[in-house]
């Protein structure tokens, strides 16, 4: 101040007018001194039962702690509930019938060669973007401590970290003996947190915020946890936090599936080991799944107590997501890749340097292809034109704010509309016996299913139709991208 000052008066002594213009203007302003840090924490699996959102019985100290510094999202939603196409729109801003990404096993440049991801967005803008752990798809448990199906280009930094889960996967008990990543299997193991393999991504993580401390570099770090994707293995003590005669079973009338279109009920039941399981075995996977989420919740801690110990958080955009949902015995089913609220509805907090809406919940409703916006427009970034999410930054200001009246989502065969009353599901053309229509404000639990009720034919005429619209916008070309796959022949096939 007293330079601006003895400068004042020495340009208005010589009437140097134009050098105060020049010297003011070209003063740095707080934004150009200092970019916005984003710390981007992704669990792979994870569905909303968590402290914060109201669970009976699950514990989760640190994401509930995040929830009270941030704001928590009650409606937010995958696209495809499936690993790899969900992370695949996530990255790019896209929907799967933009880019045609459907399959678990894709690279995302398979399909849009040239496409900027959000990482590489503030990479291109002068960021340090580094991934630890699980971001775009892996095989998990088999790609632990490999690339996976990565993108070398998002990022400037990769690390994978590898622990004793996978060294122990003899003990590990399955439904399927020796299969582990896409049925039912747990382990209450050995070793400390820093032994397996979410420890070491935890670990890494802070190491690289302390080098991005001392560098004084501005970064983009996406933390991304294997668990509680199955197996469900995590040090004892997290098993021990939960007694099986405290889990509740979900249980399903024996005639329910028959209430469904076939494509549905042939959904819930293609798994025909996890079908009826007895009681005493329902409890071990729930309680597994229940254990290695308060597993990952304390790794989520370290990582958080690093960045606020280190000073960062003052400067940094913190995100907590999972890919997409997952069943543990609702409808009668288990795992992910269904249309319905268990495994669409994903968990999502977002917390910010100045945040006067702190420990405030919005139950507006945002997709997951909203965060590529979102952050870029919180950092001041520019967003790649094609990008289809939209930016929900005026909700962190103002959590009744509004930015989408639907979300949608779909998988092989079928797409579903959540509005804020309904989900409205459609299979193939549609239909009399190929839709579900679910009324929320009475059924939250999604288990009655009433297209079929004369009453509601007026609200399925419109709910489709709106369905109808939101497609036609999902498969929009992306504007200057190169698509590696006939767009329409791809959804016809899904």
């Amino acid at each position: 101040m007293n330079y601006l000052l003895w400068l004042f008066k020495r340009c208005c002594s010589n009437n140097w007018l134009l050098l105060i213009v020049l010297t003011v203007g070209s003063l740095p302003s707080n934004a150009q001194q200092k970019k916005m840090n984003v710390l981007f924490i992704i669990a792979d699996d994870l569905n909303c039962d968590l402290g914060a959102y109201d669970h009976y019985l699950v514990k989760t100290p640190n994401i509930d702690k995040l929830a009270k510094q941030g704001m928590m999202f009650t409606n937010a939603f995958c696209n495809f509930p499936l690993c790899g196409p969900s992370r695949g729109s996530m990255m790019t801003g896209l929907y799967p019938d933009q880019t045609g990404h459907y399959q678990l096993h894709d690279y995302i440049r398979q399909h849009v060669p040239d496409v900027i991801t959000m990482s590489q967005n503030f990479m291109r803008q002068g960021y340090t973007a580094a991934r630890v752990g699980k971001i775009y798809h892996y095989d998990n448990p088999n790609g632990i401590g490999t690339p996976g199906h990565d993108d070398a280009a998002s990022w400037s930094e990769r690390y994978y970290p590898r622990g004793i889960d996978r060294d122990i996967e003899d003990k590990i008990f399955s439904l399927k003996p020796g299969a582990f990543g896409a049925t039912l299997s747990w382990l209450s193991a050995e070793g400390n947190d820093e032994d397996h393999t979410d420890g070491k991504v935890a670990l890494q993580a802070i190491e690289l915020l302390k080098k991005y401390k001392e560098e004084d570099t501005p970064f983009f770090l996406g933390v991304g946890f294997y668990k509680p994707h199955t197996p469900y293995v995590a040090p004892s003590k997290y098993f021990n936090l939960y007694n099986r005669d405290d889990i509740r079973v979900p249980q399903v009338d024996p005639g329910y599936f028959s209430t469904l279109p076939k494509p549905a009920a042939k959904n819930l039941t293609r798994f025909k080991e996890q079908l009826n399981l007895p009681d005493s075995l329902a409890r071990c996977a729930i309680q597994g799944y229940y254990a290695v989420i308060s597993f990952m919740d304390a790794q989520v801690g370290k990582v958080l107590h690093a960045l606020d110990s280190l000073g960062l958080r003052e400067n940094t955009i913190v995100v907590f997501t999972s890919d997409h949902g997952y069943h543990m015995g609702e409808h009668g089913y288990y795992q992910k890749l269904t249309l319905f609220e268990n495994s669409d509805r994903i968990p999502m907090i977002v917390s910010y340097p100045g945040m006067k809406q702190k420990g405030k919940v919005s139950h507006s409703i945002v997709e997951i292809i909203d965060l590529y916006p979102t952050l870029s427009d919180m950092a001041g970034l520019k967003v790649p034109e094609y990008v289809a999410g939209r930016s929900f930054k005026k909700v962190l200001n103002d959590p009744d704010k509004i930015t989408r009246s639907s979300a949608l989502s779909q998988i092989s065969g079928g797409y579903t509309l959540r509005t804020p009353d309904y989900r409205y599901t459609r299979w193939g053309n549609g239909g009399v016996d190929m839709t579900e229509l679910y009324d929320r404000r009475m059924d939250p639990d999604e288990m009655k299913n009433i297209a079929k009720r004369a009453e509601y034919a007026g609200i399925i005429k419109k709910l489709d139709q709106q369905l109808s619209a939101r497609l036609e916008e999902s498969a929009r070309p992306p504007k200057g991208l190169k698509i590696f796959k006939t767009l329409e022949s791809d959804r016809n096939a899904h």
